[in-house]
């Protein structure tokens, strides 16, 4: 029976991980499209960019923030129309966001398991480690040469995308100088990031990170993150700054959107 509970609850947090059964009516925002030919994921990849509103009137150089299912069908509506919102009331600095279309998901936002279960969800190829090359490699240097960029940068995602987001964070951390991760998929791989982690933060850069996750009442995702909030009480680097948002009253195909202002303002202020 405990088997069985945990399938449905993997194949909801999959099957809802882009809210579906839920509609929303996102106006599509004014944004710039890119095709790029990437080496690392052997493909052209789409990115979209939205530019604060103030982008065309100034000569400033702005913080851009990256993100996963950063499709027109995907997530980068509701996030453009939110920092648009965030901004215009004062509540956030300006930011550039640039929304990564998905081609194979699954493949690009999970990284390495040695779990036979996973494999039902996801191909066991750390495509998250090519995903990652192609954004830090590719897609940063080019949009810091077509647009006005300042060098502090971040990333956002939700469930598998919060999976990725994660694992930067713990593998690669220097990356980025904000993480906010949505109900990130921490099972994966026997949930070694959580497993690991103390050990992970110790190789913790001398540079200063913030890092913002929440959970919901997804009872497969949401012990994880409590977890993981246990062990920062415990052992953050010195050079983290970070802020655990427990919400089991949302669910996975909600916190994103319960979640994002709160989440946006918090880490996007100095």
């Amino acid at each position: 029976m405990k088997k069985t509970l945990l399938f449905l609850s993997l194949i909801i947090a999959f099957t809802s991980c882009k809210n579906k059964g839920i509609t929303y009516n996102d106006p599509n925002p004014e944004h710039d499209s890119l095709v790029i030919a990437s080496d690392f994921v052997n493909e052209n990849r789409i990115v979209n960019i939205w530019t604060p509103p103030n982008y065309k009137q100034t000569i400033d150089r702005f913080p851009v923030l990256y993100m996963p299912d950063g499709g027109i069908k995907e997530d980068f509506p509701h996030i453009a129309n939110t920092l648009s919102k965030l901004i215009s009331e004062h509540k956030i600095p300006p930011f550039i966001l640039v929304g990564i279309e998905n081609t194979e998901r699954g493949r690009d936002l999970s990284g390495y398991s040695e779990s036979e279960y996973d494999k039902q969800y996801c191909p066991l190829t750390d495509g998250a480690k090519n995903f990652r090359a192609f954004i830090t490699e590719e897609l940063i240097p080019e949009i810091d040469t077509k647009y006005r960029t300042q060098s502090k940068k971040g990333i956002i995602g939700e469930s598998l995308a919060g999976l990725f987001v994660m694992e930067t964070f713990f593998l690669t951390p220097e990356t980025f100088n904000f993480y906010i991760a949505m109900d990130p998929s921490l099972w994966w791989n026997t949930h070694y990031l959580t497993n690991h982690a103390e050990d992970l933060l110790e190789k913790f850069p001398e540079q200063d990170i913030k890092l913002w996750f929440a959970g919901s009442d997804a009872e497969d995702i949401s012990q994880y993150t409590k977890q993981l909030e246990h062990t920062l009480k415990n052992t953050a680097p010195k050079h983290l700054t970070w802020q655990y948002s427990d919400q089991p009253e949302e669910h996975h195909n909600t916190i994103f959107r319960a979640t994002k202002e709160s989440a946006l303002i918090w880490t996007l202020n100095e």
